[in-house]
């Protein structure tokens, strides 16, 4: 089965999307979740927990999403080890995230670990993956303080990009309210390129009229040129204007480590949901009046 499209493009105008292979999921048991099109992995979730020795443990306490090369061969974004061990894939956390009258570190991964519990929903429909991962962030005692529903929609094609993830979270107080704090540099959601990175060659591109992004609020994306092994890669972080307002973004790293950030209360009984886009591309970026119009799209 294969799929025709027409859609607005990057490059402007009504382009054909390519025909690719139908999306499946091919879940390696209590490891990892990919998301494959014509025998080639698009996305790999990472959501095993292994307590069974320090190393397995480190490996394994928070789940995230990695991001494949076009032949989907090799990862282009981080695992553990390597130069800032917690910066994994497309990630979430808050180093002083309070519950229950105490502060966790839910970004450098103290104390406590954000633990999958189950797959709510796996789904492929109208050439999208979709797929629900239920976790939840536990205290040092191993007591759930948040449950999590991590949901991400993975399309090729999509806005002219390669890879089109989308990025769906519900976060839910277990018992008393949640307050998301900590910074720019240690908080928020989060994307990570490979620890192999050509940190000569990392560039950010902002809409027009910024050139930094500190002091800076609530931008409708931020993105980078990173480059692996000689090979370029372009990624747009899109931001939801429902999203908390006060986002700052992090993007300024030659590793190339950036995302959103914001401070947020949830009080007990109430949920906040937060919509992100990984608009993912071979090359250079495009110019910014193309990466407006994705936005404009997208957030529609």
């Amino acid at each position: 089965m294969t799929m025709m499209k027409r859609l607005t493009g990057l490059a402007g105008g009504l382009m054909v999307m390519p025909v690719f292979g139908a999306l499946e999921f091919k879940d390696t048991g209590g490891k990892h979740l990919d998301v494959v099109a014509d025998g080639k992995v698009l996305v790999r979730y990472m959501y095993e927990h292994d307590t069974s020795t320090p190393e397995k443990h480190h490996k394994t306490y928070k789940p995230y999403l990695h991001v494949f090369d076009a032949e989907g061969k090799k990862p282009i974004t981080k695992g553990a080890g390597g130069q800032f061990t917690h910066h994994r894939g497309i990630f979430i956390g808050w180093s002083k995230t309070q519950a229950n009258g105490k502060s966790y570190d839910r970004w450098h991964m103290k104390g406590g670990d954000i633990v999958h519990q189950k797959f709510s929903k796996k789904e492929v429909k109208d050439g999208a993956a979709i797929f629900t991962s239920v976790t939840h962030w536990m205290d040092g005692a191993e007591k759930p303080f948040l449950e999590e529903e991590r949901t991400f929609t993975v399309t090729e094609g999509k806005h002219g990009g390669r890879l089109m993830i989308d990025f769906h979270t519900k976060l839910t107080p277990v018992d008393g309210d949640v307050f998301l704090k900590g910074d720019p540099e240690h908080a928020g959601v989060q994307y990570r390129p490979a620890n192999e990175v050509d940190k000569k060659k990392t560039k950010y591109l902002f809409p027009n009229g910024v050139t930094k992004v500190k002091g800076v609020k609530d931008l409708p994306w931020a993105a980078e040129n990173y480059t692996l092994a000689g090979k370029e890669y372009g990624v747009v972080h899109m931001n939801s204007a429902t999203n908390p307002k006060g986002t700052v973004h992090s993007a300024y790293r030659d590793y190339g480590r950036f995302g959103a950030f914001f401070q947020k209360e949830i009080k007990k009984g109430k949920s906040l949901e937060l919509d992100y886009g990984f608009l993912i591309l071979d090359g250079k970026l495009p110019a910014v009046a193309k990466i407006d119009a994705v936005w404009k799209t997208w957030s529609k």
